[in-house]
Parts: structure tokens; C-alpha cells; sequence
């Protein structure tokens, strides 16, 4: 082939890519690289994740889902929207301290919430966020008569976001977007431990998605549809302290500390990167490099990080 034509075909393909993620009448979202909406407003909801509260309602349209570790050894969800708003968002459940640090990326995104401790109150109050819970936005939030408290509150995020004004849109985090590095190791299957609640991951080649297995089986929106799935799963090593929250049991609720550095793995495209992530303070970006200290690429689409205990 011709040098002039190599070069030619070289930028259609670099055009196509291009295009690929940013679409038609949309740029890259920060939060999954592909196409969104730049102003769309960011909204992140607490979401029930014991068996009780499952299946999940509109967790399928999150831009990035994080697990957390809460008390008693059990995990919770922090599903963050922007690219799409479903209808109905649920269980909804209460606040913790770990997720003050973890949206303060975020710049000022919307958080619902069902409440909290009276501890964490100050600090919600103060942080960089927009609280928005049944006793501030009531009409925003409903119960389903079907199910039993306190995995029967659902939120609708069109009323939560016409009650958030000034919710920010998506800014940088810190994650890359791209094609699949090379090297690797082929994985068709994970499961990871987040305090003492396992999540299955299995590799879809047909769908590119991770499927997510709470309890060992594919999870799948209560509204039906496909399995719910990531294009990319961070398993972010963090170190955990006790926050002053307790439960009604008395258990401790733990914090996840999301800044500083840790050991972490990136399951994309049915192989695993080791890796490293690393944020100063909690403005900050996370950003997640392999041994070569160069970022490792995420597969464009949604993420979702778990925070395993033990970094």
C-alpha cells in the first residue's frame, strides 16, 4: 500500500473511533466515554443490595455503580446517573460517610437518599452535594405497596432533579476510556468479596458486558430486560475505618477510605489488568495505572467499582 494512502486510512480509522464514542450530536461522557449529554445534570441514589431489596429498579441505566461496604458486613450501592435518567430508581436507602468522599469528584452532584444517622447529619449539610431525601422532596419519592419497609422506597429522578437546581454535570474523575490494552489474563469469571457479600462477575462476550451476580445469579432489572452489566469493573482495594455511625443493632459502620493509594485490578473485555489507583484528597481524580504507570483504558460503557476491604 502506498505511504500517502496507509496515512489516509490511518486518520479515517482514528475519525471512525472518534465517532464511535462521541456519536451524533454528543461528546464522550467522562463517566463512560461514550456519547451523553454534557450538560445533563449528575444524580446519584443510595440503593438497597441485600436479597430482600432486590431486584433492582433503573440501577441497568447508572453510569457508575459503586459497591460499598457497610455494617454488619454487608454492601450497599451508589448508583451515579447523567447519560440516562430510568423512570423509577429503588430501594432507596440511607447515607453514609463514604459517600461524602466518594462524590466530592463530582463536583456538586444531586444525592437522594431515604436519610441518615443524626452523626452524618453536619456532615451532609457541609459537603459539595445536594441532599435530596422524603422529608426535603416528598413528592419525589414513593412506596410500593408490595414490598415491606425499608426495601419499599423508590425515588423518581426527573422530580429529584427539578428539585436539585443546581446539580453539576459531569466533570473528569479521573478514569480513561480506550481500546483494550495489551497483555492481560483471559478471566471468564470473578467473584469478589466486599465485607462478608459475594458478587459474581461472568464474562458476556455477545453482550461485551460483565454480567453482575449478586448470590450467584444473573441479576436482571425488575422491570425485565437484560442482565444488568458492565463494560468495566474496577476492583478497588481500600483500607477501612470504623465512622461514628452505628446501625440499629449497635454494629459499626465502616468507612471506606477512597483516597490516598491501593492495589486494584480492571476486568474488561473478558481479561484482567493488575493495577494501581491512587486520589490525594477527595476533589481529586481517581486515576487507576498498570505496572508501566501509564493509565489503563476502560471499555466504553458503564463502570461499576467495587471497594473490597484490605488495601
Amino acid at each position: 500500500m502506498p505511504r500517502g494512502l496507509r496515512v489516509v486510512v490511518v486518520v479515517v480509522v482514528l475519525a471512525g473511533l472518534v465517532a464511535g464514542c462521541a456519536g451524533a450530536g454528543g461528546r464522550p461522557s467522562p463517566l463512560t466515554g461514550m456519547a451523553a449529554p454534557s450538560d445533563a445534570p449528575v444524580l446519584a441514589v443510595k440503593v438497597d443490595n441485600s436479597p430482600a431489596g432486590r431486584p433492582w429498579t433503573g440501577v441497568e441505566d447508572a453510569d457508575v455503580v459503586y459497591v460499598e461496604p457497610v455494617e454488619g458486613g454487608t454492601t450497599r450501592l451508589l448508583a451515579v446517573f447523567s447519560s440516562r435518567m430510568p423512570p423509577s430508581v429503588g430501594p432507596v436507602r440511607s447515607a453514609r460517610e463514604s459517600d461524602v468522599t466518594l462524590l466530592a469528584a463530582y463536583g456538586r452532584p444531586a444525592l437522594a437518599f431515604s436519610g441518615s444517622a443524626p452523626e452524618l447529619a453536619g456532615t451532609l449539610a457541609g459537603a459539595s452535594l445536594v441532599p435530596l431525601t422524603p422529608a426535603t422532596v416528598g413528592d419525589a419519592f414513593r412506596r410500593d405497596d408490595d414490598r415491606r419497609a425499608p426495601v419499599n422506597l423508590y425515588a423518581d429522578p426527573a422530580a429529584l432533579l427539578a428539585a436539585a437546581g443546581d446539580a453539576s454535570p459531569p466533570r473528569d474523575i479521573g478514569f480513561r476510556f480506550g481500546a483494550l490494552p495489551s497483555g492481560g489474563e483471559v478471566v471468564r469469571h470473578r467473584d469478589v468479596t466486599v465485607g462478608s457479600a459475594e458478587l459474581g462477575l461472568t464474562w458476556d462476550a455477545v453482550r461485551g458486558r460483565w454480567l453482575v451476580e449478586p448470590g450467584g445469579d444473573p441479576a436482571v432489572p425488575a422491570t425485565g430486560g437484560e442482565p444488568i452489566g458492565a463494560a468495566t469493573v474496577l476492583v478497588q482495594r481500600v483500607t477501612t475505618r470504623p465512622s461514628a455511625i452505628r446501625d440499629a443493632a449497635g454494629a459499626v459502620s465502616p468507612y471506606a477510605v477512597t483516597t490516598g493509594e491501593g492495589e486494584a485490578e480492571v476486568l474488561r473485555d473478558g481479561r484482567a489488568f493488575p493495577a494501581r489507583w491512587s486520589r490525594p484528597t477527595p476533589t481529586d481524580p481517581t486515576v487507576v495505572v498498570g505496572p508501566d504507570r501509564l493509565p489503563v483504558a476502560f471499555a466504553p460503557g458503564p463502570l461499576w467499582v467495587l471497594l473490597v476491604p484490605g488495601g
